[in-house]
């Protein structure tokens, strides 16, 4: 019989992408979770992987070869109390892929404070169309695939590199494990206030993933201080930048706007080629995205036109800036940013897009980040390209929202749920457009929302 692989935390992104890298080794899996919500939930099942609700103790029994620990638990909690008490054997998600799917493998990694999901499904995918069938595992799932990782057929792993914690027991970025041979570094900004102090802290861990990259691979990097001082202190790879226009980035590759046209902007590459993408993405954040894709895809050998090709037909990612439906012609948008930055990025990228009606935005500061308050001074001008905004301030919140917003107009803050619903239907006409941004299910607010505009009457 397969090995049993029991997965703790299993509905994550991470994780549940795990469960099938397993699966499709020919390892026995099962999995539990104390958080379940699709899309992750409903792919588990579809790939009939048994999960389990909650973390009790007899979830452990009989004995599985090995747990991996997801990096939400700790001390406490019953299922880790028992697998410590009985000496069962485990280790953290990110060593069990660096150890039994990646070692073997060229692995391409994502990495970056914002984009590292796209730029991973991007590239993923320009390899797969260019018949290199390649593995991957992404925090999220790429619409053109229908699923978070695949094992693959070919030599190439593709890995969104998170630099979160590895488990309770080890403080370690994840991504020290995946000993990538190229590396794209889309930007670094402060994130994950509950693990780093500071700014400082990340970069060393970047710095520590840096130094496992051999002297054949290679490091796409975007701009930013932040990244310039992790490079100061040790490289030993071929370095590439990806920057927008085509000035002041000698050897790089950089995009420039295609007739000022939100969908469509060429892209360009060191030696000076320049290669024209048109596709159903907008925004400058998505070209420095696909920009890096590409980049990255040419260190492998793929040819930039052909990149570019894969490109046009690149559908998005579920929950990145995501469309569910148009109820009475109101579009509703579903995106996952929870970062001051990605939150301007993606709202940036709408106004260019929209040419009548209005946009709002509703937001959960939901991110770890976000509840400790560290951007909560960048929070009011973030959003200021919507029309209106509704901040969902979530129970426990240790700081004062509104006070903060003040200066906002057209800003406001609510705490109930149905209150939010009923507030954003008043403000909704047809010809608008409303967008969801959270990193988590915000109660069901999506389809609820829907559901609501629906059956709503206009005169």
């Amino acid at each position: 019989m397969a090995d049993h692989v029991h997965i703790l935390g299993i509905c994550g992104t991470f994780m549940g992408g795990l469960a099938l890298l397993a699966r499709d080794s020919g390892y026995r899996v099962s999995g539990s979770d104390a958080h379940v919500y699709p899309p992750m939930s409903t792919q588990l099942v579809d790939s009939g992987i048994a999960v389990m609700d909650g973390y009790d103790a007899d979830q452990l029994a009989p004995a599985p070869d090995c747990i991996v620990v997801g990096n939400a638990l700790s001390r406490g909690n019953a299922a880790i109390e028992s697998m410590l008490n009985r000496h069962l054997h485990y280790t953290s998600g990110p060593e069990w892929l660096g150890q039994h799917i990646l070692k073997d493998r060229w692995v391409l990694a994502v990495a970056g404070t914002h984009g590292k999901t796209s730029t991973a499904s991007m590239l993923a995918w320009i390899l797969d169309q260019a018949g290199l069938a390649p593995g991957f595992l992404i925090g999220g799932i790429p619409v053109n695939f229908g699923i978070s990782a695949r094992l693959g057929e070919g030599r190439y792993f593709v890995v969104e590199a998170d630099e979160y914690d590895s488990a309770f027991f080890d403080k370690r970025s994840k991504f020290v494990h995946y000993r990538p041979d190229t590396l794209v570094i889309n930007n670094l900004e402060y994130d994950h206030a509950d693990i780093f102090a500071d700014l400082a802290e990340i970069e060393t861990q970047f710095h520590h993933l840096i130094r496992c990259i051999p002297g054949d691979g290679a490091i796409i990097r975007g701009e930013g201080e932040a990244i310039d001082r992790v490079l100061a202190r040790g490289v030993w790879s071929a370095v590439s930048t990806v920057a927008p226009g085509s000035e002041g980035v000698p050897d790089g590759w950089s995009w420039r706007s295609d007739s000022g046209a939100e969908s469509g902007f060429v892209i360009t590459t060191p030696d000076g080629q320049t290669y024209p993408l048109r596709w159903p993405l907008i925004g400058a954040h998505n070209a420095a995205n696909a920009t890096a894709a590409v980049a990255a895809a040419a260190q492998v050998g793929v040819d930039p036109a052909d990149a570019v090709d894969a490109l046009a037909s690149f559908a998005g990612i579920k929950r990145r800036l995501e469309w569910l439906g148009a109820p009475h012609n109101i579009d509703v948008f579903d995106d996952f940013a929870h970062h001051p930055t990605a939150i301007a990025a993606t709202l940036r990228a709408m106004r260019a897009d929209q040419s009548e009606g209005k946009l709002i935005a509703i937001i959960e500061p939901r991110s770890n980040t976000m509840r400790l308050g560290q951007h909560r001074t960048e929070l009011g001008a973030s959003a200021r390209e919507a029309d209106h905004v509704i901040w969902f301030e979530p129970p426990g919140l240790d700081w004062d929202l509104l006070d903060v917003l003040g200066a906002y107009k057209h800003q406001e803050v609510i705490s109930d749920i149905e209150s939010l619903i009923h507030r954003a239907m008043a403000l909704a006409h047809p010809g608008d457009k409303i967008v969801v941004m959270s990193n988590g299910s915000f109660q069901g607010l999506h389809t609820r929302l829907i559901a609501a505009l629906k059956d709503k009457v206009y005169a």
